[in-house]
Order: structure tokens, then sequence, then C-alpha cells
């Protein structure tokens, strides 16, 4: 195979003034398309322990204990019994077995797990691809 410099230099020329292909990730914020589906986030105020994002779960990433603190609202009067206290739920996640498929915060009736576009999760230490949110 014969070498022609020139074609060769007009190759160089043409890719030396285009628009680089690739984008300058990591030292410029990537961007992610609208419909993009990142790491899960929990609301525990809204949630109802109903489990329903449990059973749909298809890698089996997410569980929602009974968190162990519980918040009573104080009598309405002075001598009147006080509101049983609201239960609340924690919520665990494994990230580095999740898929991303969405399918818990759908099927979510009170819309307690809130979804992000967040993507950068890399971990070293796998322990830390396990959130606990309260």
């Amino acid at each position: 195979m014969k070498l022609k410099p020139a074609r060769m230099l007009s190759e160089v020329l043409t890719h030396l003034f285009k628009k680089p292909a690739t984008s300058g990730y990591p030292f410029e914020k990537a961007r992610v398309t609208a419909r993009f589906r990142g790491r899960i986030d929990f609301d525990s105020g809204k949630c109802i322990g109903c489990q329903m994002c449990v059973r749909v779960c298809p890698s089996k990433a997410i569980e929602i204990p009974l968190s162990e603190e519980q918040f009573a609202a104080p009598p309405v009067q002075q001598g009147q019994p006080a509101v049983p206290a609201k239960k609340q739920f924690d919520c665990i996640m494994k990230l580095g077995s999740c898929v991303y498929c969405w399918q818990c915060a759908e099927t979510c009736p009170k819309h307690a797990l809130i979804t992000t576009q967040d993507f950068e999760l890399a971990q070293i230490d796998p322990s830390k691809l396990v959130r606990h949110y309260k």
C-alpha cells in the first residue's frame, strides 16, 4: 500500500476544522434527554407502605421497611387524647441491582418515589450503591 501524503494532509485539514464528534464529558456537564431514566429519590412523607413498588421491581432492588421514627400529632386541647402516630416508612434502594426501568415510580399511588436524571453513580465500593432514604 502506497501512502499518499496529499490525501492524508487533506483529511487532517478537514478534521482539524470540524466540530468534534464526541462530548467533553467529564470536563463539561453532560446533557441528557428529557426522558432519560436516572436514579430514583424517595419522599417518606408521602409513602403509605403499600409495597406496590417492591412487587413490580423486576430486579428486587427496593425495600420499604417501617421506620424506627414515628411521629404523633400533639393533642389539640388539654385533656384530649393524642392522635395516634402516623406510620413512617423508609426506602432502601440497591442501585447496583436497579435496572432504572422506573416501574416503581410509575406504580406508586402516592408518588412517593421521584424520578431524577442523576446518572453519575459509579462507585468502587459496592456498599455505597445501597442508599437508605429516611
